[in-house]
């Protein structure tokens, strides 16, 4: 992913960000869980809109974006911008990964996979609960 160095940073303590954030949104963004498939709020959701970091409200994805890629979690094939998301190598639960996090406040939000539509073959299959929604 692209430098983000000059990206303003939201830095919380633990106890602070489990006083912002639901318990399901502590544990998905905080401690990189996942939400079961297809039982995210955002998962149906059909409007226009930006896509923003449920932790720190930092623009994420438009809706424009969106795609059904029936995996059971809200799909993107492109970021609102480069610099809006970090990409790190996830071995965890003995598979190898690309997680996406948030580039401002370092939040959990899925992983990303090559398998996705034209023209980015991209799919950032993101938890409804790492995300917040705002209509256009």
């Amino acid at each position: 992913m692209a430098d983000i160095s000059s990206t303003p940073k939201v830095q919380k303590t633990e106890a602070e960000w489990r006083e912002l954030l639901t318990p399901e949104q502590f544990r998905i963004m905080r401690e990189k869980g996942t939400e079961r498939a297809f039982t995210g709020a955002l998962v149906n959701n059909h409007d226009d809109g930006i896509y923003h970091c449920a932790a720190c409200n930092a623009p994420l994805f438009t809706s424009d974006k969106k795609y059904e890629s029936g995996s059971g979690w809200p799909s993107f094939w492109l970021p609102v911008s480069q610099e809006a998301i970090q990409a790190h190598e996830d071995n965890s639960g003995g598979m190898r990964r690309v997680e996406v996090t948030c580039a401002t406040c370092g939040a959990h939000l899925g992983h990303v996979f090559p398998d996705g539509p034209k023209p980015t073959g991209l799919r950032y299959c993101i938890n409804s609960a790492s995300l917040g929604f705002s209509k256009s």
